[in-house]
């Protein structure tokens, strides 16, 4: 038996230089950072929502707030937090695919770098993660560089 969920996240991008920038658990330098209280990693937050909604869980804010409030604002650990819901409902990760959508930065130069982040927080294989990414051709505020959107698409297998 298997499962899909699908997650979406977005935020703009900050006013704050030293904000760093992180997708998928890679922090790319020299890219201004997006806004969040956590460090407003959309591929990891719609990646957490995805495994969520497979398996008919809550949304990762229920946790991931209250984990920020604690100090906690690393996305892998709500990653973690997520995973453990999938592994407890009897059911592992088969394969991600994820799409950002921006206009800044440039994804390919860190696709591989992304997949490889991704693939280890899953314990997956980093064939199984899939990256792409598109700029919207400028018709949405990502496309137009305001902020980054991310959509996370997940299929799991029962353990």
């Amino acid at each position: 038996m298997s499962r899909v969920g699908l997650g979406q996240d977005s935020h703009r991008f900050s006013t704050d230089p030293a904000r760093a920038l992180v997708l998928g658990g890679v922090t790319l330098p020299n890219q201004p950072g997006l806004d969040g209280h956590s460090d407003a990693d959309v591929v990891l937050h719609a990646l957490c929502r995805a495994l969520e909604q497979a398996i008919g869980g809550d949304d990762f804010s229920r946790y991931a707030d209250a984990m920020c409030e604690q100090g906690i604002t690393d996305s892998r650990a709500y990653v973690s937090v997520a995973l453990a819901h999938v592994e407890a409902a009897g059911y592992r990760v088969n394969n991600v695919g994820v799409t950002i959508e921006a206009k800044r930065p440039k994804i390919e130069p860190v696709r591989t770098e992304i997949q490889r982040a991704i693939a280890k927080l899953l314990g997956i294989g980093s064939a199984d993660v899939g990256v792409n990414a598109s700029s919207g051709e400028g018709m949405t505020a990502f496309g137009r560089g305001e902020g980054i959107q991310a959509l996370v698409i997940v299929s799991l297998e029962r353990r």
